[in-house]
């Protein structure tokens, strides 16, 4: 039976409202202790999602049922007991009392229950899987047997230490991710979103196939900050989608642009969707460094991108939004400029200043606020503010959850050994190639990308195939990003792509053509992590000139491609005709130089041979045109 919901909104606001408030003071005067930090915003989401969501799907969220307070209670409990005892439990490492042990179980299926509510089967059935493996090692066959361990053992060093729930990716989550996703939702409150989209408009509306381009440009501006592909084909779709659909782009094909532009902005710089910090965390390196090297390989994917909807405008005959219904970038940035302070605020705190994230975060928060009342109609009001508060911990739940069940995943690879047994056997498998062992890597990161969030994908295959990549010589930075790319683009990889789908499901399009569509748009990045691997120049890694050199070559092999994959070139090419711009792109992705001469040839010519019979044509055709033009009425 259900309990009617007295008050239920305003409690569920109040603690969310808390939880950011607690967020915003540790992100700009320090975080606590790491126990303490991270057992309280475990809580805090573990408590939020019990409260907002009852066991089964098909039960309304506009009730509480009989379990949800009985369960956000017991995790206010547990949290609270670690929170007050972290420093004994800290100090005293290996020596629990009954009291603890049982603490420590409870709380493993209070998180694992809760991820299964917000994120559905997939995490926590993963995460219960290796905490039994944790048990079962004696058992196994002699590829993954280990001594095994005492249930108390396991239960302890999962959720009384902090290498299990409270390792790294709870930590960046409650330093820094929460604070960019509360930042997002106050540029949203503020109209940060529609001048993103106005800008884009304002900048490439008039031209061929603009409304597209305006999705392409958008969603990167908007997605770097957002984090979530989904939410951001929801958030930017919603205008985008409709607009491209009205200018004579396919259902299929609007949705699937959106859902690659979205995908693409968790690998863009400056932000990277917070993504960037845990890829710094983990490596030991600074933020900035983080993004820069992600740079080249973001601004190629979203070159490929641009081309595809360029080559595919003209394939169709789409122009763009007439010149008069446009808005001027002068007027967008002289309304909006109150909202565009922050984001530069924010990228010159974190790489020019290389203050920490989470102060950053912070204090692009407070600006976004205080330029709102710059702009009467985009002015935070009170019941702004606090639902901008409340919005952004909500956004925040299943980041947290997501991050404490990959928890389990990575503690139990780390007191198991796993982590060194599957690298000896990744190589042995490959062979000592360095190919077979990134297609496996490649393989391996779609289907947990399916079904993992990003970071949880990341942190399961940095831990459990990135030292089998720097084994094998790989940069651990390229190694890294390649892992990271990967678990990204499965967003827009059937048979879930769930970025797609949800394109799909806003175009009003069929599912499948979607996700087909999407891969194909975004098939650039299958290729660019390779080529990074391979060519760590476009990571910026060496001299400047082979750096140059390889950006150049790399991004004619990316136009290379677009070409052969959309079959357009100046006019429609046939499939005999892609064959030589497909060879030469795969020449130019080839980081070496005889192959890439050999590719700047091989495109050189080809495109040469279709500029001269684009001219034929044309010498041909403006005499039949006169004589049409001329002819008696």
């Amino acid at each position: 039976m259900a309990i009617s919901r007295i008050n239920r909104k305003i409690i569920v606001g109040i603690i969310a409202v808390v939880w950011s408030v607690f967020q915003m003071y540790t992100g700009f005067f320090g975080v606590l202790a790491p126990l303490q930090q991270r057992a309280i915003h475990l809580a805090f989401a573990l408590v939020l999602a019990f409260l907002i969501t009852p066991m089964k799907k098909s039960m309304s969220k506009d009730y509480l049922y009989w379990d949800q307070v009985p369960l956000a209670i017991l995790s206010a409990s547990v949290g609270g007991y670690i929170i007050y005892h972290h420093l004994g439990l800290w100090q005293n490492v290996g020596i629990y009392t009954d009291l603890e042990i049982g603490l420590a179980g409870v709380g493993i299926l209070l998180t694992l229950e809760a991820a299964r509510r917000i994120t559905g089967w997939g995490l926590p059935l993963l995460g219960l899987t290796f905490i039994l493996y944790g048990m079962a090692g004696p058992y196994m066959p002699s590829l993954l047997a280990h001594p095994g361990f005492a249930l108390s053992d396991i239960l302890t060093y999962q959720f009384l230490s902090l290498e299990g729930a409270f390792g790294i990716a709870l930590g960046v989550s409650s330093a820094f991710i929460f604070l960019f996703i509360l930042y997002a939702r106050f540029l949203q409150s503020t109209g940060g979103g529609q001048v993103f989209i106005d800008f884009a408009i304002s900048l490439v509306g008039f031209v061929r196939g603009g409304p597209a381009k305006v999705a392409v440009v958008a969603s990167c501006l908007f997605g770097c900050i957002s984090g979530s592909a989904v939410a951001n084909v929801v958030g930017t779709g919603t205008f985008t989608i409709p607009l491209m659909k009205k200018t004579g782009y396919k259902p299929h094909f609007a949705g699937a642009v959106e859902a690659v532009a979205s995908s693409g902005g968790q690998f863009m710089p400056p932000i990277m969707g917070s993504s960037a910090f845990i890829i710094a965390e983990v490596l030991g390196i600074p933020y900035w460094r983080v993004a820069l090297y992600a740079a080249v390989p973001a601004v190629l994917y979203y070159l490929a991108v641009f081309f595809m909807v360029d080559f595919e405008a003209a394939q169709t005959g789409l122009v763009g939004i007439s010149r008069s219904e446009l808005p001027r970038t002068r007027d967008v940035v002289k309304k909006g400029w109150p909202t565009l302070i922050s984001p530069v605020v924010l990228v010159f705190l974190l790489a020019f200043l290389q203050r920490s994230p989470g102060k950053s975060a912070v204090w692009a928060i407070v600006i976004t606020i205080l330029t709102s009342f710059f702009t009467p109609k985009l002015r935070l009001t009170l019941a702004k503010f606090y639902e901008s508060l409340r919005e952004g911990a909500m956004g925040a739940v299943d980041t947290a959850l997501a991050c404490a069940a990959v928890g389990f995943i990575v503690g139990s690879i780390l007191q198991t050994g796993l982590a060194f047994k599957l690298s000896s056997v990744l190589i042995t498998i490959s062979q000592g190639n360095l190919a077979i062992l990134l297609i496996l890597t490649m393989i391996t990161s779609l289907i947990l990308g399916m079904g993992l969030p990003t970071v949880a994908c990341y942190l399961v295959l940095a831990v459990m195939v990135g030292p089998a990549l720097i084994k094998m010589g790989v940069l651990p930075i390229a190694a890294h990003l390649f892992i990271f790319y990967f678990g990204i683009i499965s967003a827009i990889t059937p048979p879930v792509a769930l970025a797609a789908y949800v394109g799909a499901g806003i175009a009003e399009a069929n599912f499948l053509a979607t996700g087909i569509t999407a891969t194909r748009l975004g098939s650039s990045a299958f290729i660019l992590p390779f080529m990074f691997v391979y060519g760590p120049q476009l990571i910026l890694q060496g001299p400047w000139i082979p750096i140059l050199e390889s950006i150049v070559t790399a991004t004619i092999g990316v136009y290379s491609l677009s070409i052969a994959l959309s079959g357009y070139f100046l006019q429609k090419v046939g499939w005999w005709g892609r064959i030589p711009f497909g060879v030469a792109a795969i020449l130019l992705i080839i980081p070496e130089f005889y192959t890439d001469m050999m590719g700047l040839a091989i495109f050189g010519i080809t495109a040469g041979l279709h500029v001269m019979r684009r001219r034929a044509l044309r010498s041909v055709q403006r005499p039949v045109a006169r004589l049409v033009k001329d002819e008696p009425k």
